[in-house]
């Protein structure tokens, strides 16, 4: 294996000057990649390798008959078992083939149907060293749990129903712009229960298209035994969450999402997978090893989950065809790509500062085999599907992440801008209004690499779980309870928090990436926090929902933050600031609490002073004209004071200011912000 120079790295070093000192290592990475390449080939190219689930696990053939096919390289014996075959561990016994495969074959009924029922349990009995274990096949298209109050012990069911649903919709286009709704279906209801896919698709598909979302990065669908893990514990791959649905359930939601022009993102986890022995991936074939490493380096003591071995040709195998099993087989757009950071580094980012500077990201710690087998999914996934697009969640700020593979990099389209959510909670915590660093702020906010895109959030969904808060709880806390109705008093601390609550976003959205990510109920400042059931709350649905109910009550201010929201939504549709190139701040002034910037043909300005207010306010842009109000948060109709009037027209003035040709001035009250449009002469 030798150092393969990436034949586009030059438009790498272009983006990345500082790269220049580390271009041996980024080639040797390529080199790797470029290897693992031709051992896919050896095995047949990488079509047929993405596709081996038409191969692996068990399915029905044209005759009806069911094929098996399984790798267990350290099993002694491998036997299908389940209600067909009464159990009987002798009845179809799986062949020993070469490189650990095992293959079987349960020949049709003779009246020709299928002798395996639809829906009817199965297992595969593993032996190994004398002993055997009822094991689930790793390719497992659908699991469940039988009587979840007896047992937590998920069964494989053989899922070959009569008639399948058909996808009817065609993909919509991939948005130019990102504005991504990330929902979880199981706590979408705003009843104390487990929602259902179907439900989701009927009830909270319209409140999303309405809100002027067109993405959904949908959470919690790989089937994961353990509820309260936030879907973050995987079991089986191929699976689609049982509490939700069905199968068929999951491809109705999928396409009528498509039917309301919305681009469908799942979140994969293939950064770590559960430790479940009896109903999950670990100890498969009765090793410790088989997909995962055999030693510490297979184990996550954090996570306290399992770790794959991305050397093994069997791992890629497996995780290349999830992927395009669930393009395929639920029309998926794309991917958010879980514990990225965790995959890159052999510390999984474990008690690092990550402020070790360019050689962090190309010593030691920084792990070769998960990188690659990145740029073999990125790489893959983006010549077959040209629609696609995948997103990293992480927070290291690893160079090359989101440039393509040709040129080196990892072949993202966007990473997460992980760092916001934070910065919004710390101030939020730890700083009075009166003392926000106006320049700090900003420059976190604009502080991303180069030519990679990044998705800006202002909170994260972690910080809506227990022990944390949203930003709408930091701000209002126990005042929501009796004073969100408009019959009641507007508090101070109601007053700033509607105030800070529509700023917050405007001006992340604004400044901090090039796509914009919105976690379930967030999108009106929802109240409380999430709770998954668990001995602990007596196994309570009752923080496991999200409360719909209050934004659709016209007498609760949640009303207004959901206007904000969907107007933010509604503006970035219309004039695509997203995507049209970065921001130009041309004022952020500490003592004033004002900024200052423009982008997309917008300008937005914003006083995040508590109580200064600013009349006739000078403002630079580069663009003489008139201008107009496309968007004000005083506005009563958001919770505001209508301090402004939106019939304003704004005419330049050709001295020019704040480094800009043109002044505007405007007013511009406390707690506030307006964006400008120019108005054609």
């Amino acid at each position: 294996m030798s150092n393969t120079r990436p034949p586009k790295i030059d438009e790498l070093l272009k983006v990345d000057p500082y790269l220049h000192d580390f271009q041996d290592e980024i080639s040797r990475r390529y080199g790797v990649f470029l290897d693992y390449q031709r051992r896919i080939e050896e095995c047949g190219g990488m079509e047929a390798f993405t596709s081996s689930y038409k191969q692996f696990g068990l399915n029905v053939q044209p005759d009806n008959s069911v094929k098996g096919l399984e790798w267990a390289p350290a099993a002694e014996k491998l036997a299908l078992i389940g209600d067909f075959n009464n159990w009987d561990q002798d009845a179809n016994v799986y062949t020993k083939e070469e490189h650990g495969k095992w293959s079987v074959t349960v020949p049709a009924n003779a009246d020709g149907s299928c002798a395996i029922p639809h829906n009817s349990v199965i297992k595969i009995a593993v032996s190994r060293h004398g002993q055997t274990y009822f094991k689930l096949s790793p390719w497992a298209t659908y699991v469940t749990c039988p009587n979840p109050k007896e047992t937590v012990i998920y069964h494989q069911n053989f899922w070959n129903p009569s008639e399948k649903y058909q996808m009817k919709e065609a993909r919509p286009a991939r948005p130019a712009s990102l504005r991504i709704y990330e929902a979880h279906v199981g706590i979408s209801s705003h009843e104390g229960k487990i929602n259902t896919y179907r439900a989701f698709a009927d009830e909270v598909l319209p409140r999303i298209k309405h809100q002027g979302y067109n993405t959904i990065q949908l959470m919690a669908v790989m089937e994961h035994v353990y509820y309260a893990s936030f879907g973050y514990q995987v079991s089986n791959f191929f699976a689609v969450s049982s509490r939700c649905g069905t199968p068929e359930d999951l491809k109705y939601l999928v396409d009528k999402a498509h039917s309301m022009g919305i681009f469908m993102l799942l979140d994969v986890v293939h950064s770590h997978a559960s430790k479940n022995v009896e109903d999950g991936l670990n100890q498969w074939d009765g090793s410790n090893g088989g997909y995962f490493h055999d030693n510490a380096r297979g184990f996550h003591n954090l996570w306290d989950s399992r770790l794959f071995d991305y050397t093994q040709i069997e791992t890629l195998r497996f995780l290349l065809s999830n992927v395009r099993w669930w393009v395929e087989e639920y029309g998926f757009d794309g991917f958010r790509f879980d514990g990225v950071t965790s995959m890159i580094y052999h510390s999984h980012g474990m008690n690092d500062s990550f402020c070790g500077g360019y050689p962090m990201y190309f010593g030691l710690n920084a792990d070769t085999d998960s990188l690659v087998y990145l740029m073999l999914a990125n790489d893959f996934l983006h010549k077959k599907y040209p629609f696609m697009v995948t997103i990293a969640e992480e927070v290291s700020g690893m160079p090359g992440i989101c440039r393509p593979v040709e040129e080196g990099g990892q072949g993202f389209d966007y990473r997460l801008a992980m760092a916001l959510p934070d910065m919004w909670i710390k101030i939020l915590k730890h700083t009075s209004d009166e003392d926000w660093k106006i320049e700090d702020i900003v420059f976190n906010l604009e502080n991303r690499r180069y030519a990679e895109k990044h998705v800006a959030y202002a909170e994260s969904h972690d910080q809506a779980l227990v022990g944390d808060k949203t930003i709408a709880f930091w701000l209002m806390d126990k005042e929501m309870y009796d004073f969100m109705s408009t019959d009641s008093p507007l508090t101070p601390i109601i007053d700033r928090g509607l105030a800070l609550h529509k700023l917050i976003r405007l001006i992340t959205i604004g400044l901090g990436g090039e796509a914009w990510l919105n976690f379930i109920g967030n999108e009106f400042g929802h109240p409380e926090w999430l709770d998954f059931p668990r001995v602990g709350n007596g196994e309570s649905f009752h923080y496991a929902r999200r409360q719909f109910n209050l934004v659709d009550a016209d007498y609760l201010r949640y009303k207004f933050l959901n206007n904000w929201d969907r107007e933010m939504m509604l503006l970035e549709e219309r004039t695509g600031f997203l995507h049209k190139g970065y921001a130009y701040t041309s004022w952020k002034h500490d003592g004033d609490k004002v900024v200052v910037f423009e982008r997309g043909g917008l300008v937005f300005v914003m006083n995040l002073h508590p109580n200064k207010s600013f009349a006739d306010y000078s403002i630079g842009v580069n663009t003489a004209g008139k201008y107009r109000i496309a968007l004000n948060s005083d506005d009563a109709q958001f919770g505001g004071h209508s301090r402004v009037d939106n019939g304003t027209v704004f005419h330049t003035s050709d001295d020019g200011y704040a480094g800009r040709r043109h002044r505007l001035q405007v007013y511009i009250p406390c707690r506030s912000a307006i964006v400008l449009e120019k108005v054609d002469e």
